[in-house]
């Protein structure tokens, strides 16, 4: 697209432009569109290769956001009140995810360990009634807290996946994201607020549940998208220890969530 299109199209205004897409799908609108987002992909990208191993290029990252963009732009309904920015990147981040699945980026021991982690306490929590703590997860587990902390340490780069997970509630079109709970009510269209208040009230008991640094880890990060140096900087504790707060809160997430749509389906 040239300069002098790009520039007509601005001037219409997004919401205009929305209008006409959702109408008659325009390629130049959608080729707009993508040119005023990819800026988007790039962030995107940029903080989820923070904690990567090093195999796992940028520039990949990147190719892998962009077909998230599309998506996004194909998908995206302005009825729903949802800001176009918020989607996309939920959208963004899904596809990259999708793409570092599909080629099992994650070593199986790790997956293994992670999974076990997120057992240990989905059941201590649920048989407690309570929030469990870094000790009783390790004795449960058989191993010194020491080494519980260092596998925590191992599996910070893994954990990165789950607040992109949908919940489907009947079809295709009947979705929402983890991330999207944390968007504030008032960005929401009022029908369907209340069409998955259920859902969404889940999801947000079991993050306001979660310990106090571990939620404001999880608020910072994927709200305000603050990065890790950042959190610390505000919580006044080391990047690595943000890393390891968030990869505990994402595991007893995981886990209560899972127990509620096992609950649901059930």
């Amino acid at each position: 697209m040239n300069t002098k299109k790009f520039e007509q199209l601005d001037a219409m205004g997004e919401e205009k432009l929305w209008e006409m897409y959702s109408k008659d799908n325009d390629q130049g609108i959608r080729d707009y569109f993508v040119i005023k987002y990819a800026p988007l992909v790039k962030y995107v990208a940029g903080k989820v290769s923070m904690g990567m191993p090093q195999n796992i290029e940028f520039d990949d990252l990147v190719s892998y956001g962009v077909f998230g963009l599309i998506d996004a732009i194909g998908k995206f309904d302005p009825v729903r009140g949802i800001k176009f920015k918020t989607y996309a990147m939920t959208r963004i981040r899904g596809a990259i995810f999708d793409e570092l699945r599909s080629i099992d980026w994650i070593p199986r021991s790790i997956r293994q360990k992670a999974k076990q982690i997120e057992q240990v306490i989905s059941e201590l929590e649920n048989k407690l009634g309570r929030t469990v703590e870094d000790e009783e997860i390790a004795r449960e587990m058989g191993m010194p807290n020491e080494e519980f902390q260092s596998l925590l340490n191992k599996l910070s780069g893994t954990s990165i996946l789950s607040l992109n997970d949908i919940w489907y509630l009947g079809d295709d079109n009947d979705e929402l994201s983890i991330l999207e709970t944390l968007e504030a009510p008032e960005s929401m269209n009022p029908d369907i607020l209340i069409e998955k208040e259920e859902i969404r009230d889940y999801i947000i008991d079991a993050i306001q549940k979660l310990p106090d640094k571990e939620k404001k880890v999880i608020v910072l990060y994927y709200y305000e998208d603050l990065t890790l140096k950042e959190i610390g900087e505000i919580l006044e504790v080391t990047e690595s220890r943000v890393s390891q707060l968030h990869t505990k809160a994402i595991m007893r997430l995981r886990g209560r969530l899972g127990r509620i749509k096992s609950n649901i389906v059930g």
